[in-house]
Parts: C-alpha cells; structure tokens; sequence
C-alpha cells in the first residue's frame, strides 16, 4: 500500500511540473518525496522576491518585521511552513552522508558554529540554493555550493 502511494505521488507531480521536478532532485539529498513536499508547498516561486523571503518562508531564517518599507526588526521562528523546514533539514543531513566534499564542508561549519547551528546554517544554504536553480532554471553544482 505505502509502495503504491510512493509511486504514485511522484507520478502525478512530474505530469503537472516536469522540469520544476527534475531541478529539484538534481539537488543532492532531495529525493522524490521530498521534491514533491517542496512543489506542493512552494505552488508559485514569485510570491517571493527576494531571497530572504524565500528562506524565512521556509522556516530557516528569521522574518522581519516591515511597515512602509520600514524594518522593525525581526519576527518569531514561527512564520513559514514546518514542512519546509522538514525538507532541506533531512536534505542537508543526505547530502552529508553522500557526499565527501560535504563533509568536509559541514567539518569547517562545525568548527566555527557548533553542530547543531552548523546543520541549520547547511539548511539555509541549501536552500538559498535551491531558490537559485528554480529561480534561474539551472541545475545544482555542488562544487559551486561547497566553495561559496
């Protein structure tokens, strides 16, 4: 039954948006679940635009608080979509386990921040990237990703 239900989703998701789809799971660590979660979620990429925007609605940065085009500073955790922040959090921890040039990334993160900021500072950029490939309709470069 849940084999069936894995299938399907997928399917179904690569009839409405097909390139969006394979962009995503050229990323590493995004999977075809997970794909499917963003493009459920995400529905239309220019609700957001800017990046910041993009992030924070993922639960991985802080939103601000804005009037007027005025800043107010910054608002709760809280604003966004959990499922989101599900997503890039598991991607992040994937591209870690398959990938040597992550690792040695993540080690360099984990120095400067302590491991649990590490992962959430891994999460925003992987989401700052994924917001890239969409946004531009380029696929993912991991050597780019690791170096910036």
């Amino acid at each position: 039954m849940l084999g069936e239900v894995d299938l399907s989703i997928p399917r179904s998701a690569k009839a409405h948006e097909v390139q969006p789809f394979a962009r995503r799971q050229s990323v590493p660590g995004l999977g075809k679940i997970r794909a499917v979660v963003m493009l459920s979620e995400l529905q239309d990429l220019a609700r957001f635009p800017r990046v910041p925007d993009f992030v924070s609605y993922c639960r991985l940065g802080k939103g601000a608080k804005e009037s007027n085009g005025k800043r107010l500073g910054t608002s709760g955790k809280k604003i966004g979509t959990v499922h989101l922040r599900w997503a890039f959090a598991e991607a992040a921890l994937l591209f870690l386990r398959q990938n040597h040039l992550g690792k040695q990334y993540f080690a360099k993160l984990e120095h400067q921040h302590g491991n649990a900021k590490a992962l959430t500072v891994l999460g925003h950029k992987r989401a700052r990237a994924v917001d890239y490939l969409l946004t531009r309709g380029q696929p993912f470069d991991r050597h780019r990703f690791v170096s910036a």
